[in-house]
């Protein structure tokens, strides 16, 4: 999908798509409470300011005059306070003592701006709500840094979050691209930063900060959805690393092509998983135990630490399947892969550890 843009549109009209394009951001919001319980809840405090103020003009109903009988009782009470907390004020109840407009000034007065700011607070929370997001957006894009990118919230990607938040990964550092508003609901009820649009235009992942991304994770539904945002991601960051995932084999050299550093392909993993599950039950049910991880037995990459330097792969604690040098990549049996370097990464088999973060199953 390419899109052209043509010189003439004005300041008004740059606003309006800026203004569009945050709303098409939407940050973890706290459960708030239902309309209902809200509306009752300021019914019952607008109505305990109406009694509290009916009480305080009954107390001093002497003096008070009414110009219809110059007796004033309960019921001229509770008139005069709802005409008064309203800002109607008819005038036919007026406060004459010294002692009544005392307690209008001190007392009354606040209570009815306390009713009227009951009665508006609806509004007001309308009217200051879009402040508030643009405050809260603002501040997220200016602390965003070095994030993960998931493009595409479905069964892959989400499998990919579970894997990562079970190495530390923190949500607030993650950013969720996808197309449907109601998954970015639900990773927003997750508590995931969701950005709504097609990732394979570019404004939908610059509002995703793409620029300051450090991984982006391609894990959409169809293989040249995944190509087209390989291309404007790898375009938009040049050193993130880039993780994408395609349907079919044949497809993999394109996306490498297009920028992905590795490109896993779905449909071929789990063929092979399924035909070693077939031939040995357990190694199948070890392998599927590696993938998954923070259970287990775990398969990550971490650097060879001093004591482990100088020392051959067998020497080392943990169980050592590959030996990184550089852009090499060695067998555990290689020979040049022993004595390690302090410079290496090595590539273990170890215990999981508890995980740090949970994500809900996959749907």
């Amino acid at each position: 999908m390419f899109h052209v843009k043509l010189p003439g549109h004005d300041a008004m009209a740059r606003g309006a798509d800026e203004s569009q394009a945050a709303r098409r951001v939407k940050l973890p919001r706290r459960e708030v409470e239902r309309p209902l319980r809200q509306v009752t809840k300021r019914l019952l405090l607008a109505l305990m300011v109406l009694f509290t103020t009916v009480m305080i003009v009954y107390l001093d109903r002497e003096g008070y005059h009414d110009n219809a009988n110059d007796n004033v009782d309960f019921l001229d009470c509770v008139y005069y306070a709802t005409v008064t907390l309203s800002t109607t004020g008819y005038g036919d109840i007026v406060p004459y003592s010294d002692s009544a407009r005392l307690m209008n000034i001190l007392l009354i007065t606040p209570l009815r701006v306390l009713f009227l700011i009951i009665l508006v607070g609806t509004t007001l929370e309308v009217l200051t709500e879009r402040t508030r997001e643009e405050w809260r957006l603002n501040r997220w894009r200016n602390q965003l840094r070095d994030h993960t990118i998931v493009v595409g919230f479905g069964t892959k990607g989400r499998s990919a979050l579970q894997t990562l938040l079970a190495t530390g990964l923190k949500k607030e550092s993650v950013v969720i691209v996808d197309p449907s508003a109601k998954v970015i609901d639900v990773a927003n009820s997750e508590g995931f930063t969701g950005v709504i649009g097609d990732a394979t235009r570019s404004d939908v992942l610059l509002r995703a900060e793409i620029h300051k991304a450090r991984k982006i994770i391609i894990a959409t539904q169809r293989d040249d959805t995944a190509v087209l945002v390989t291309l404007t991601a790898r375009q938009l960051n040049k050193g993130a690393k880039i993780v994408a995932a395609v349907r079919e084999e044949e497809n993999a050299p394109l996306l490498k092509q297009s920028g992905a550093d590795s490109v896993i392909t779905s449909a071929s993993a789990a063929g092979r998983l399924l035909g070693l599950s077939l031939l040995s039950p357990s190694a199948g049910a070890v392998m599927e135990d590696l993938i998954q991880q923070g259970s287990g037995l775990d398969l990550l990459e971490r650097p060879v630490t001093r004591a482990e330097a100088g020392r051959s792969v067998r020497e080392t604690e943990d169980l050592v399947v590959s030996v990184l040098r550089g852009h090499r990549l060695l067998a555990y049996d290689d020979p040049h892969a022993s004595p390690l370097q302090l410079t290496d990464r090595v590539i273990v088999i170890q215990r999981a550890a508890p995980p740090a973060a949970t994500l809900g199953p996959a749907e």
